[in-house]
C-alpha cells in the first residue's frame, strides 16, 4: 500500500502539469490552474505519506517546476492562435478588410437629391436616381425633402437639407 502512495503521488503531478498545459489552449479563466493546483497538493500530500524524502522531490517540482513551466508558456502563449486572440484581439488574417475608398461616392459631395426616409439621423436617399444610405449631420430631415451632400468619409455620406 506504501508504494500505491507514491504513485499516486507522481501520477497526480503529472496530472497537474497537464491540466495546466491544457490551459494554455483552453481559455477557462483559471478553473484549470485552480484545479492544477490543487492537484499538485494533493500529489505532494501523497508522496509525504510514502517518505519525507519524496514529499520534499514533490515539494521541489511543484515550487521549482510550476514557476518554469508557467514562466515557459507565459514565453510560448503569443505564437499560439489563442494567445494572439488574448493577447493581440483578433486574428489580423481573420479581419474582414475595409472597404475600399469609393470615388462613385466621393463625387456625390455638392450634389442634391431627395429623402427616401426619414432621417433621424440614418436614412434613405436618392441622388441621380440611385439610392443610398446617409446620415443626417445636422438635424431630423422628413422624407420627401430635398437633401445636399455635404461630405462622404469612407462609405458613409453625410448630408443636408438643401436650402
Amino acid at each position: 500500500m506504501n508504494e500505491a502512495m507514491l504513485y499516486w503521488g507522481l501520477a497526480l503531478l503529472g496530472v497537474a502539469f497537464i491540466l495546466v498545459a491544457i490551459d494554455l489552449f483552453v481559455p477557462t479563466m483559471g478553473v484549470l490552474l485552480v484545479t492544477a493546483l490543487a492537484v499538485a497538493v494533493a500529489g505532494v500530500v501523497c508522496m509525504y505519506r510514502y517518505s519525507a524524502a519524496w514529499g520534499l522531490i514533490g515539494t521541489l517540482v511543484v515550487v521549482v517546476g510550476g514557476p518554469v513551466l508557467m514562466g515557459f508558456f507565459i514565453n510560448v502563449m503569443p505564437h499560439t492562435p489563442m494567445g494572439r486572440r488574448l493577447m493581440l484581439g483578433a486574428d489580423p488574417a481573420d479581419a474582414p478588410s475595409p472597404p475600399p475608398e469609393s470615388s462613385e461616392l466621393a463625387a456625390l459631395v455638392g450634389r442634391e437629391g431627395d429623402a427616401l426616409t426619414d432621417l433621424r439621423p440614418v436614412g434613405a436617399v436618392r441622388i441621380d436616381g440611385k439610392r443610398f444610405d446617409a446620415l443626417a449631420e445636422l438635424q431630423y430631415i422628413r422624407a420627401g425633402a430635398r437633401i445636399r451632400v455635404t461630405v462622404v468619409v469612407g462609405t458613409q455620406i453625410k448630408v443636408r437639407e438643401a436650402t
